[in-house]
């Protein structure tokens, strides 16, 4: 019976899509992660309890599938501040935060960053120099 659960989230994952704007943020990844470490021994995995597993993967599906957006339709695509769903995907990748971060640094930090030395060798030898 392990195998066939086994099986159903491998399947699960390859149909699950991977965000690459999304990068080590990313449910896809991440599901793929725990399968792994939750089937180490692969088909051959002792499962200690089955209800749970099936209640997860069913869970996982109704995720997949959009089954409560396809339940509860929303009247328009957009949030209460008017943002679309493109705007918020934008916001959240990764590089765009990186760049938010870099923003809340302040001037002085942000240009001690860029002319630092990549190794500490060089930062002592800048040192000694000055």
């Amino acid at each position: 019976m392990a195998a066939s659960r086994y099986r159903r989230f491998l399947r699960l994952c390859e149909e699950w899509p991977v965000e690459e704007t999304k990068q080590q943020r990313d449910l896809g990844s991440f599901l793929r992660q725990r399968v792994a470490q939750a089937f180490r021994e692969g088909e051959n995995t002792p499962i200690s309890d089955p209800e749970a597993c099936d209640q997860m993967y069913e869970s996982l599906v109704r995720i997949h599938t959009n089954f409560y957006k396809n339940k509860y339709p929303r009247l328009k695509d957009t949030t209460f501040t008017g943002v679309t769903v493109e705007n918020c995907r934008t916001i959240l990748a990764t590089d765009i935060l990186k760049q938010m971060e870099d923003r809340k640094k302040g001037t002085w930090k942000r240009l001690r960053e860029k002319f630092s030395a990549k190794n500490p060798e060089e930062d002592l030898k800048m040192k000694r120099m000055l």
